[in-house]
């Protein structure tokens, strides 16, 4: 789900229409340390511009001659099955890795892919070796990628988004490095002396943090961030992020501002300790953060922590939560 591989896709769709032969390639198996993991993709334009990666620059230039000429069925491509062959491909450790090798005829189910994925919906593609059909399907974050040989599914998840209160000095600096991250950052904050520029690729979203919290009905793939240390501000959006499907909620604030926190959620906004212990706070891991800087950086290593470790669907926060503290 790896919203890079939407990328990829994206160039490989430009490429076609551009008139281009284009061949695709899906890391479906790996041994030992292989650098890239399964469902990894790569696109290979017919004069041998790359989209993407398989194995971290280890055997792409030997794509290049197996892939010419783009047409025909998918094919299976294996690397480092011996000693041999892994040295000479550069696979650390001995790892080894087999791919997919996929001519691309019709484009119509990148562009419909690419729709849904945007409308955030979690996407997942089969693909029949024998024939070179493929098919698309809605998929729960419980599935996984599958390969039998004969038939391939792999998934596409939306962007990975990040709702941040408040637009002050910490904001710019998360949002900053979240965009990096390849999220999709979202800044709410209504107070006039913040209605400065945001940085590039920022969207800001206008009206209160609580509705903007319901307006953008956080799903699995949505974190939001209190930072604006305000409690008007904060409590009325951390009520709804509570209470939604937002895989990380998060607030600023130290160890007795949370517990007070707590208190007036539980008292004004009638929300139960399960939903409480959702709640991410003191914000950060522990790092001993000082500048903003440096607790954006906290702030973002959390989310990712949690992010990749979601252990299903709909995770328990309150198994998972760490005792963070900025």
């Amino acid at each position: 789900m790896d919203s890079l591989d939407l990328r990829v896709l994206g160039d490989a769709l430009a490429w076609r229409r551009a008139g281009h032969a284009v061949t695709l390639f899906t890391v479906v198996e790996t041994w030992g340390s292989a650098p890239r993991p399964c469902g990894a993709l790569l696109a290979l334009r017919d004069d041998g511009l790359v989209s993407g990666s398989v194995s971290g620059g280890c055997i792409e230039d030997d794509l290049h001659t197996r892939a010419q000429p783009a047409r025909g069925l998918p094919a299976l491509l294996s690397y480092g099955v011996t000693k041999d062959e892994a040295a000479r491909f550069g696979l650390p450790c001995g790892g080894s890795l087999r791919l997919v090798q996929e001519p691309l005829q019709a484009t119509d189910w990148i562009t419909d892919l690419l729709q849904r994925t945007s409308a955030h919906q979690l996407v997942a593609r089969t693909l029949d070796l024998a024939t070179g059909a493929v098919q698309l399907h809605t998929a729960t974050r419980s599935q996984a990628m599958a390969f039998d040989g004969q038939t391939l599914t792999t998934l596409f998840g939306p962007r990975w988004r990040l709702l941040l209160i408040g637009a002050g000095q910490l904001s710019q600096a998360v949002a900053s490095m979240a965009t990096a991250l390849d999220f999709e950052v979202l800044v709410c904050d209504p107070r006039e002396e913040y209605a400065l520029p945001l940085a590039p690729g920022v969207q800001r979203v206008d009206g209160m943090p609580d509705d903007a919290v319901r307006a953008l009905q956080p799903d699995a793939h949505t974190a939001i961030v209190a930072l604006t240390h305000d409690p008007k501000l904060d409590d009325m959006a951390l009520m709804e992020a509570l209470t939604s499907q937002a895989f990380y909620v998060g607030a600023l604030g130290s160890q007795r501002n949370q517990t007070t926190r707590k208190q007036r959620l539980a008292e004004h906004f009638d929300l139960s300790a399960a939903q409480l212990a959702r709640l991410h706070g003191p914000v950060g891991l522990r790092i001993q953060a000082r500048t903003p800087a440096e607790i954006a950086v906290s702030i973002l290593a959390e989310i990712i922590q949690v992010k990749n470790s979601l252990p299903s669907p709909v995770p328990d926060f309150a198994a998972s939560a760490s005792p963070a503290h900025v």
